[in-house]
């Protein structure tokens, strides 16, 4: 189709472009999030590690007779101007098949596949990379355990010069390149990413002051905690759980405080937004203190700034849950304008459904079929002209994925006093 031609992003090696935007429709239990949770089953499967006699925490279909047969995940993404497929077969017990390839020209260079039999014994052929060293080599001899992805394994188990820069990249992309918001979920611990970016502080507050937050500016404090008084945070301290890439590890305490380990010592940082009054007065509230609308769209606006700046992959299931209708058409406006990379979401919002503002090939539905599977169509599926007013054929079932409702009114006459 024509139309919107910034909203496309070439594939490379191919003539084929890609969508930077798919929002999805669904009725309550249509499985929209089931999409965000399969992805970041993927990501958790590419990066994490398993316990040794543990399963694979697969969740698997649970209709039918198909509870006990494999599930398979297949993902294509960019990374450096190259594209990639990741994907394996996993049960219960193992990882059965995965396979990662360089997707050239519409072939497929393998760098390495990888199968588990049923004695549980691990098998890879990595000769397609020319990058690792002798001990990615000595690893794929071994193979890893049988319910971790090799791909998790190479990440656990090598350093970066070991790994090479291709794997390197492609491990990268997983950790910082994809990331996956839940609609009671920020972006990041938001008082490390804005005491950490000035750039970041002002856009974010700005953004809230332009969407009439009544904030405006955020503060955000960092301070050293004393030896003496660790001990205070013990419970929270030991939160902290592994450290990142860069050294720092971060907890949240469920108060608009987060703790800080960098190096070997702790921070406490606190943000603040500020509210002036009619004489210019300037009154600090605490996070807790805000609406719920405007902390999710607090916790939404770093994906907006680093998409901005940055090469990535956003997926925020419920997009709406908490804001106004006319603050997620402009977080969606605004990503649009600002050249962003790719970001995915579900929504009940349905004033998104606009032509001026999406393609037909970017807006989705999910429904579910007698057999409780969910399929997945987006309105190119439809014979529609351009002046249609495709909320109101939407919300009127001509597209589908909209609740199917029963006879309510009986429950009131049921329960009817005598």
């Amino acid at each position: 189709m024509t139309g919107h031609e910034r909203h496309l992003a070439d594939i490379p090696d191919s003539k084929e472009k890609v969508l930077r935007t798919g929002v999805l429709y669904g009725a309550n239990g249509a499985g929209k999030s089931n999409l965000f949770k399969a992805l970041r089953y993927v990501k958790e499967v590419a990066l994490g590690r398993r316990e040794k006699n543990g399963g694979t925490g697969r969740e698997a279909f649970r209709f039918g007779e198909m509870e006990n047969e494999p599930s398979t995940f297949d993902l294509q993404f960019i990374v450096e101007s190259r594209l990639y497929r990741f994907g394996f077969k996993v049960d219960d017990r193992r990882v059965i098949e995965e396979w990662l390839a360089h997707v050239d020209g519409g072939r497929d260079r393998t760098l390495y596949e990888r199968v588990t039999d049923g004695d549980g014994r691990v098998t890879v052929e990595a000769k397609g990379h020319k990058e690792g060293g002798e001990k990615l080599s000595a690893l794929a001899e071994v193979g890893g355990p049988r319910n971790q992805s090799f791909l998790a394994t190479i990440g656990a188990t090598l350093d970066a010069s070991e790994i090479g820069p291709e794997l390197g990249a492609i491990l990268a992309w997983f950790r910082r390149r994809l990331v996956l918001v839940g609609p009671g979920e920020s972006f990041a611990p938001i008082g490390h990413l804005l005491s950490s970016s000035p750039g970041l502080l002002d856009f974010a507050g700005d953004f809230l002051k332009d969407a009439s937050t009544g904030v405006d500016h955020l503060e955000v404090t960092k301070q050293e905690i004393p030896d003496d008084e660790l001990d205070r945070f013990t419970r929270i301290l030991a939160a902290l759980g592994e450290t990142a890439e860069d050294g720092t590890a971060v907890a949240a305490r469920g108060d608009g405080e987060e703790f800080l380990l960098e190096g070997k010592r702790y921070y406490r940082i606190t943000v603040q937004s500020a509210h002036k009054d009619q004489n210019e007065k300037v009154t600090p509230f605490g996070l807790s203190e805000e609406s719920d609308g405007t902390r999710r769209l607090l916790s939404l606006i770093p994906a907006l700034y680093h998409l901005q700046n940055s090469i990535g992959v956003y997926f925020i299931d419920e997009i709406d849950r908490s804001l106004h209708p006319i603050l997620v058409w402009k977080f969606l406006e605004f990503f649009l304008r600002a050249g962003g990379r790719q970001i995915i979401f579900t929504t009940h919002e349905s004033n998104l459904l606009d032509l001026d503002l999406l393609r037909r090939d970017e807006i989705w539905f999910a429904e579910k079929d007698d057999k409780a599977a969910t399929h997945l169509y987006s309105l190119m599926d439809f014979k529609v002209r351009n002046d249609l007013e495709i909320r109101k054929h939407y919300l009127q079932g001509r597209f589908g994925a909209i609740p199917f409702l029963g006879n309510l009114d009986r429950l009131i006459e049921k329960g009817q006093p005598v």
